[in-house]
């Protein structure tokens, strides 16, 4: 029994140095040096971390849509071998935040919630219930005897009453759950449009989500506003886009007579022409409807902007003033999970990245906190037994017995090959690809059907749906805890394990709004 002591003290040591190691502080794939000095490197700063407890100038929340911590992980190893490392080691921006903590995102109502719900509770303070816009719990959903009742006064509304510059910046339409919590109060989600409403809720004096934009009463008006929805906007008929209100209105042309020295950009090549000094309000739809994902944008002068220079032009607008905040929703990353396309959640979850540490280098970070979050979680999971460099997207080649990577991918009980990533529900139950006269007949016979990848597969195709274990016609939301890091000013205080609704509190504390 003595001489299993320094047994177990070697092995903690090597977990300890794992788990420091793989801090914020971590190093890139580049790095030779031992994990045991990288460790001591990184306990050196940590040692000498400081609080930060100033009041903020400049409040940035970044929510990744979907954004579960095997996102992160995935998309960590992606990036790391898109630019030519093992993956493994690659350090993102946002993981050298100092304060890293853990999220739990229940709805009300829901154990697994949605963006809605979990939206109003980073914005308001406040959970509600899956599919309401920051409006009280007690609310039913869709509710059209509700709508001027039990309003949660919003992080953005609160800035602008205290003369902030304040801006929202998203890859889907800007109506939609996410974005929407920041400006709108509404029963029911879906109401992004006049046409959604029913018949009694317009009769109850019910507002759809984009005229609330455009009709919103607090401080001056919203500065910047960027993404898509643009027919939401635009009556049907209409030259502009096409237009999907039935009330005649054109937003764009109310919000433009509401707002005479602002600019309204409709693509990439306004935007990057545009000049700050020239306006005080910026407003730019850049698709009907949500932007196109990264992995397919079209960056031309007539194509869409991508988030990095959407945020770009965000911050070049608000940083004209002396306080500002700024809402960035990557949302697409969640569009391509739920058809279960892992390729498009990374390349989506990558610009993500990129614009985090564009961010990062416009602002003072010693004045402006910066949060990084997800709004919920998804059915996404790494398995297997992959080797140490495994394509991420790729099928899984295991080691043999001496610690080596095989020749060939490993295969599942059934003698075929499976992937690194898969879902635990959704549409890649069927991997083969559907019939272009029906393309639903695969979810059919759901009961009689077997594994149908093959060796020949490419899975690290961009159309390729990761396998999953339950066949759905979409995929879920999970319900697991999602991660939160930040950065700046009060930073400190979201460590540990946190109700979504926290984080709010957390920013309100740090610009003493």
């Amino acid at each position: 029994m003595m001489h299993s002591r320094p047994h177990h003290y070697a092995f903690f040591s090597v977990i300890l140095t794992l788990v420091i190691g793989s801090h914020s502080f971590a190093q890139p794939d580049s790095v030779t040096a031992s994990s045991y000095e990288a460790a001591e490197r990184t306990l050196q700063k940590t040692l000498h971390q400081k609080t930060n407890r100033r009041t903020a100038e400049g409040i940035i929340l970044f929510v990744g849509d979907g954004m579960s911590v095997a996102t992160v992980t995935a998309g960590r190893i992606y990036i790391g071998q898109k630019i030519g490392g093992n993956g493994e080691e690659h350090v993102l921006s946002f993981e050298k935040f100092p304060s890293v903590g853990l999220v739990k995102t229940y709805n009300t109502n829901q154990q697994t919630p949605d963006s809605a719900g979990t939206m109003t509770a980073l914005i308001t303070g406040e959970k509600t219930k899956a599919g309401v816009l920051s409006m009280g719990a007690d609310i039913a959903r869709a509710d059209s005897n509700a709508c001027n009742k039990q309003h949660i006064t919003t992080l953005l509304e609160l800035a602008e009453n205290n003369n902030w510059a304040t801006g929202i910046v998203t890859t889907t339409t800007v109506t939609h759950a996410t974005p929407a919590a920041s400006y709108a109060h509404s029963p029911e989600r879906n109401w992004e449009t006049d046409t959604d409403l029913p018949g009694n809720a317009k009769a109850n004096g019910c507002r759809d989500i984009a005229r609330q934009f455009v009709e919103f009463k607090h401080g001056d008006g919203i500065d910047v506003l960027l993404g898509g929805g643009r027919s939401h906007f635009l009556p049907k008929g209409s030259t502009r886009g096409k237009g999907k209100r039935s009330d005649d209105n054109d937003l764009i042309s109310i919000w433009q007579e509401r707002h005479p020295h602002g600019r309204y950009l409709q693509n990439r090549g306004q935007l990057m022409r545009y000049d700050a000094n020239g306006s005080d309000k910026l407003l730019g739809l850049f698709a009907d409807s949500h932007l196109d994902f990264e992995a397919d944008r079209d960056d031309s002068e007539r194509g869409q902007p991508s988030l990095s220079e959407m945020v770009n032009a965000a911050l070049t607008q608000l940083q004209k003033s002396k306080r500002f905040l700024l809402i960035v929703e990557a949302g697409r990353i969640d569009h391509a999970h739920h058809v279960g396309n892992a390729y498009r959640a990374l390349e989506d979850f990558y610009a993500f990245e990129q614009a985090i540490k564009l961010a990062g280098q416009k602002v003072n970070l010693k004045k402006t906190l910066m949060v990084v979050t997800a709004d919920h979680s998804h059915t996404l999971t790494l398995a297997g037994y992959p080797t140490r460099g495994n394509p991420i997207l790729g099928f899984v080649t295991g080691n043999n017995a001496s610690g080596e990577a095989e020749d060939s991918p490993s295969l599942a009980a059934d003698k075929k090959p499976y992937t690194t990533l898969s879902y635990a529900n959704g549409p890649g139950y069927y991997n083969q690809p559907p019939d272009p006269k029906n393309p639903y007949a695969r979810f059919q016979s759901l009961g009689q059907a077997s594994r149908q990848t093959t060796l020949s597969d490419d899975p690290e195709t961009a159309h390729y749906h990761q396998e999953a274990g339950v066949p759905l016609a979409t995929e879920t939301h999970a319900g697991d805890d999602v991660a939160v890091y930040a950065q700046g000013p009060w930073a400190h205080l979201l460590n540990g394990t946190v109700e979504q609704h926290f984080i709010f509190h957390v920013m309100k504390h740090a610009g003493k709004l």
